[in-house]
């Protein structure tokens, strides 16, 4: 079977070698190609964005904002990792439409730097993963399995809200509690 795969590979890399060919190596182009009138592609800038794991130490989350507040700072914002208003502020005004008056320098900063280097969700909760409801729908059952009450799932069926009423604290309390434990029990069963 895997003679097989290499003779076919081997032939089509001869057929496609043959077909790039040419007599005339050095003449130019007769024809206009798609090739030559459009520049290379450029990889897209969120590929190199980092990700959060479920399973990421606490250093681990604050090293993925680095190239965020490095972004940030070079764009004129003072000491974005101290600075948790000013980002707040931005982040809020960054995910509303540009106002006529123009941006603050954060709000600008912010809405150039955050497609570029703010960090991902965990696979398991991105809404780009097909499986990510299903995910959520583990760690609800593993939430109500052991105990926690008032539990339903939002519309997008990516996250879920907690409680019903005031005298639900505990049962929230509790939810956030085992949340990491039930996401590791969800991840683990998927795999």
């Amino acid at each position: 079977m895997r003679r097989s795969h290499i003779l076919v590979a081997a032939i089509a890399l001869t057929a496609l070698t043959a077909c790039g060919s040419s007599t005339q190596a050095d003449a130019p182009p007769k024809v206009a190609t798609l090739v030559s009138a459009v520049p290379a592609a450029s990889p897209s800038p969120t590929s190199e964005r980092p990700r959060h794991r479920l399973d990421e130490t606490d250093e681990e989350y604050e090293a993925l904002f680095t190239p965020l507040y490095k972004c940030l700072e070079e764009h004129g914002v003072d000491n974005p990792s101290n600075n948790t208003v000013t980002l707040k502020k931005a982040s809020d005004a960054a995910h509303q439409p540009a106002t006529s008056k123009g941006d603050t320098t954060a709000v600008a900063a912010f809405r150039y730097c955050e497609p570029l280097y703010a960090p991902l969700p965990p696979w398991e909760k991105d809404p780009a993963n097909p499986e990510a409801r299903d995910f959520n729908l583990a760690v609800m059952k593993c939430l109500k399995a052991k105990g926690v009450k008032h539990l339903e799932p939002t519309e997008d069926g990516l996250s879920y809200s907690l409680g019903g009423s005031q005298d639900d604290e505990a049962s929230i309390v509790e939810a956030m509690r085992l949340e990491p434990d039930c996401e590791r029990e969800a991840a683990a069963a998927k795999k």
